[in-house]
């Protein structure tokens, strides 16, 4: 059973503008997608082992757009393939870790995900997605 880094989730104001500067050193960007659930539209950036995804807000009250107002653009949050996300979640709730939802949620892609709150993981915002889906 093997875990890995998914994809760095990076807050952006433009994802045109930021999607642009991956495209001028040559990497490829995927279709922009929408998560209406999160208010989200993002494009993924492959990479060799793993992907970047750049996230800007659909709406002034989605998370992201508040995390821009306080902190900028930049890491928004890591994201771990896990084995089997329904196991790591009923682990971690028995383990009395903090998560945003306790059932997964369906994000870009298709991909089944769960965030573990930053008060239990260092202060990161860890996004955990299941490695059924092959995710790069």
């Amino acid at each position: 059973m093997t875990f890995a880094i998914d994809h760095l989730g990076i807050a952006v104001r433009s994802l045109r503008e930021a999607a642009a500067m991956y495209e001028k050193i040559g990497v490829s960007i995927t279709p922009p997608e929408t998560v209406a659930a999160e208010k989200v539209r993002l494009v993924m950036v492959p990479l060799a082992n793993a992907r970047l995804e750049l996230l800007e807000a659909t709406s002034e009250d989605s998370v992201i757009a508040k995390f821009i107002a306080t902190h900028g653009e930049g890491l928004h949050h890591v994201c771990l393939r896990v084995p089997d996300l329904k196991a790591a979640i009923e682990k971690l709730q028995r383990e009395g870790v903090r998560l945003l939802s306790q059932q997964p949620r369906v994000g870009a892609g298709g991909h089944r995900y769960v965030f573990v709150h930053p008060s239990s993981a260092g202060g990161v915002l860890l996004e955990l997605v299941d490695s059924a889906q092959d995710s790069c």
